[in-house]
């Protein structure tokens, strides 16, 4: 990223109280550029978007605003936030959202033929073959129901379907749960 200092238009150190939470220590502005940003009715949130979460979360260097952005460097409890006016930024969104709707649309066509696929491989006679295999399959074995999901290449709402019927008739039966997923085995 290429800037220069003159496209920093605030600094704002945040401190932490521990019962009071985070509150604005000092602010310092160069110039009039950012004046809609108050500094200090956004502390608390600019604080918990940069430090906000367990420490296993993967915590943003930035955050880019409409008009402006802020970096921000922690330093113990305390957050260090530059405030710039980035130069140039409306072309680069611009060029990003074509890129952006250009993968969108690449990523519609991919989902429409993938769909395509599977809604012919599922076709009722294919149903009533499943059908048939999942006893066949699960007999002295235990899977679950993404697992079967997969094997079988359907949709959730399909194997859902499958599995409540095969249920109902007793020919597969729960055996245990794994968190959301269901364990299936034969009776």
């Amino acid at each position: 990223m290429k800037f220069t200092e003159n496209e920093i238009f605030g600094a704002a150190l945040i401190g932490f109280d521990m019962i009071d939470g985070p509150f604005l220590k000092w602010k310092k502005e160069y110039s009039k550029v950012g004046k809609g940003v108050s500094l200090d009715d956004f502390a608390m949130n600019f604080y918990l978007a940069f430090r906000g979460g367990n420490e296993s979360v993967k915590k943003p260097r930035a955050i880019l605003y409409d008009k402006f952005y802020i970096v921000a460097f922690p330093r113990d409890l305390e957050l260090c936030c530059l405030f710039m006016k980035p130069d140039n930024i409306d072309n680069n969104i611009n060029q990003l959202n074509k890129i952006a709707s250009r993968l969108i649309t690449e990523m519609d066509v991919y989902e429409e033929e993938d769909t395509s696929v599977k809604e012919a491989d599922s076709d009722e006679n294919t149903i009533d073959e499943i059908k048939r295999l999942i006893p066949n399959l699960l007999n002295g074995t235990k899977m679950s129901t993404p697992e079967l999901r997969r094997y079988f290449q359907l949709s959730n709402s399909q194997i859902w379907k499958v599995m409540s019927d095969l249920e109902s008739s007793k020919k597969i039966r729960r055996a245990d749960k794994k968190g959301r997923s269901v364990i299936w085995t034969t009776n």
